[in-house]
């Protein structure tokens, strides 16, 4: 059977690439799972740094912000501490990226390429993000990661609550990147 809905999957599950990196980067949410995803990278020697990202969210159980969930289970799954960057106040994903890169300034880290963590549904809009905010000569490779939804590119227009959480990153899209379009046209 021919699927109308190909492109939106190829659209908003980016397929993953993947090279070593100079950071792996982890976009916040509630969810342990984009952290384990870097944190098997960095056991695998993807890159020797991880920088998760996010601030308070009130769906969190006995944590303040998501980098300190983050990191409690990155140092439980043995990440040394010294290997993990702190950024603490984004509350989306285009903070996340901002806060990010002011992060790795104030340490002094200048990198070429990194490595994105994330949950495969928002894989789309945490690249356009990052490759949005971050210097154009920075490389960006995709990890994407299942959460407990288990929504991917060939299962999500079988279930309505998956087919509105992708339809709902489609609108995010638009609304995250209509005014940086039409600057990018000036």
């Amino acid at each position: 059977m021919k699927n109308p809905y190909k492109c939106i999957s190829d659209f908003i599950f980016v397929e993953p690439v993947l090279e070593k990196a100079d950071v792996i980067l982890i976009p916040g949410c509630n969810k342990l799972e984009a952290i384990e995803g870097a944190i098997n990278l960095y056991n695998q020697g993807y890159s020797s740094l991880l920088l998760p990202s996010g601030g308070q969210n009130r769906l969190l159980n006995g944590y303040d912000t998501e980098w300190e969930m983050f990191k409690d289970r990155a140092i439980e799954l043995g990440v040394r501490e010294k290997d993990i960057l702190k950024e603490d106040k984004a509350r989306n994903t285009f903070e996340n990226a901002i806060y990010s890169l002011e992060t790795l300034s104030k340490n002094n880290i200048n990198i070429k390429s990194a490595i994105i963590s994330c949950k495969w549904i928002h894989s789309r809009r945490a690249l356009l993000t990052y490759e949005t905010i971050f210097p154009k000569d920075v490389e960006f490779f995709i990890a994407p990661v299942l959460d407990d939804k288990k929504i991917y590119k060939s299962n999500w227009y079988y279930n309505e609550e998956q087919v509105n959480m992708v339809m709902d990153e489609v609108i995010k899209i638009g609304k995250y990147f209509q005014t940086e379009i039409y600057n990018f046209m000036k």
